[in-house]
């Protein structure tokens, strides 16, 4: 595996392996990589001939409150996880390569509606942020496809339309969520839990499946079911965000069963906030 910071490094591998004739594949992360990233490396892997990995914790996707400054940043142990996955390049920018203007300064890009509900509201701007550096690194690694989780599911859907609104000629493919085997959904800030906390955090994932069947078996008072889900997450140590039925197609309230839905929900359980989702087809 090759690992480059440079910009122009960037571009001469990708160019050197597209004359070849590869397909490129590019998985997009801030790190602290866990199985469920390497899920996305494999997934990329598999369908790609030329594989590459950015590493790079965007700040502009941080609200002032978050957890920035001490986002684990662990870029060797990252680094040896990528090689053993044959990785062909890591691509490690440093801020002003990201952003040569400085942030503050940076054209922003705005994928307006599905922008602003669930995650978007409590954190304004977070998906501009996202789509700011993705749409960056589309441009500078010109991928043939590009992976990303469905744990991140409003996240996956806000790209899929920039990239679709920006004519990227880029094919975005979902991976579904890697969970522990008590249900917990892998995420790099399932380190700020303790030990009490872990035990308690798989009860998300629980309420998420017990709403879900309720759906899935005809139920659609999806008012009442976000509320007592909202009731059974308080009472279980969580402060819920929110819980959410909403039309998968674009993450608005879902009236009826007419559509496929999704469930999610975004909770705080001490330090860490988690979220999660679950998607009933074919209501």
């Amino acid at each position: 595996m090759k690992t480059v910071s440079a910009v122009d490094e960037l571009r001469t591998a990708v160019h050197s392996a597209r004359r070849e004739g590869q397909r490129i594949g590019f998985v997009p992360t801030m790190g602290n990589l866990h199985a469920g990233h390497l899920e996305l490396v494999r997934v990329a892997r598999e369908i790609a001939d030329f594989v590459v990995i950015s590493i790079f914790v965007n700040p502009l996707q941080f609200s002032p409150n978050e957890d920035f400054a001490s986002y684990p940043r662990t870029l060797d142990e990252d680094s040896a996880q990528l090689s053993a996955m044959e990785v062909d390049l890591l691509f490690t920018p440093a801020m002003n390569d990201m952003y040569p203007g400085g942030q503050d300064a940076a054209s922003i890009i705005t994928v307006p509606g599905i922008s602003d509900r669930l995650c978007g509201a409590s954190r304004p701007g977070h998906f501009q942020g996202v789509a700011t550096v993705v749409a960056r690194l589309f441009n500078l690694v010109c991928p043939d496809i590009a992976v990303f989780g469905e744990k991140d599911f409003q996240q996956l859907l806000v790209i899929r339309r920039m990239a679709s609104d920006l004519a990227f000629d880029i094919e975005i493919i979902g991976v579904p969520t890697v969970r522990e085997l008590d249900g917990l959904a892998l995420s790099s800030r399932n380190r700020y839990l303790d030990a009490g906390q872990r035990a308690i955090a798989p009860l998300l994932y629980q309420v998420l499946n017990d709403v879900a069947g309720e759906i899935a078996a005809g139920n659609t008072a999806f008012r009442e079911l976000e509320q007592g889900a909202i009731e059974s997450l308080i009472a279980a140590g969580f402060q819920p965000e929110y819980f959410s039925v909403c039309r998968e197609i674009d993450l608005a309230e879902a009236q009826d069963a007419s559509q496929s839905v999704a469930v999610l929900a975004a909770v705080t359980l001490g330090k860490a906030r988690l979220i999660d989702n679950l998607r009933i087809p074919g209501c």
